[in-house]
């Protein structure tokens, strides 16, 4: 059991340290314009340049999470087919091996004839005049 737990524990740390360089990126970027001796116009070009690949690395980061949270929901989804079906095989089992004992008891229990008969209506003394 610990053990699949740190296996999550290391596939989960693949997206902390993605979105730490995303964050880096975006802050070491902002702050080298913002010191850099530039003119308006090269510095609002530099701004869009830098801001759609931003863009695309937001969206590769989507990407990337949304593929993985769609494996997650797969591997989910299997291990409950596998539980059902392993449930469902071993209800299965146990019912057939409980018809068969019952079957197997159901002729033993009145000595060598296999029938029994039972009453079919029972009737109770009365005690007096209940009126």
């Amino acid at each position: 059991m610990a053990y699949e737990y740190d296996r999550y524990e290391r596939e989960d740390g693949g997206g902390s340290f993605l979105m730490g360089l995303l964050a880096g990126t975006v802050l070491g970027a902002g702050l080298g314009m913002l010191f850099a001796p530039r003119p308006g116009s090269e510095l609002r070009n530099q701004l869009t340049e830098q801001a759609g690949r931003l863009r695309s690395t937001a969206g590769d980061a989507y990407s990337q999470a949304q593929d993985k949270v769609g494996q997650i929901v797969d591997r989910g989804r299997d291990a409950y087919d596998r539980a059902k079906t392993s449930t469902e095989t071993m209800v299965g089992n146990a019912a057939s091996a409980i018809g068969a004992t019952g079957d197997q008891g159901a002729g033993s229990h009145s000595g060598s004839s296999g029938s029994t008969s039972y009453p079919t209506s029972t009737s109770y003394p009365t005690t007096g005049d209940r009126s």
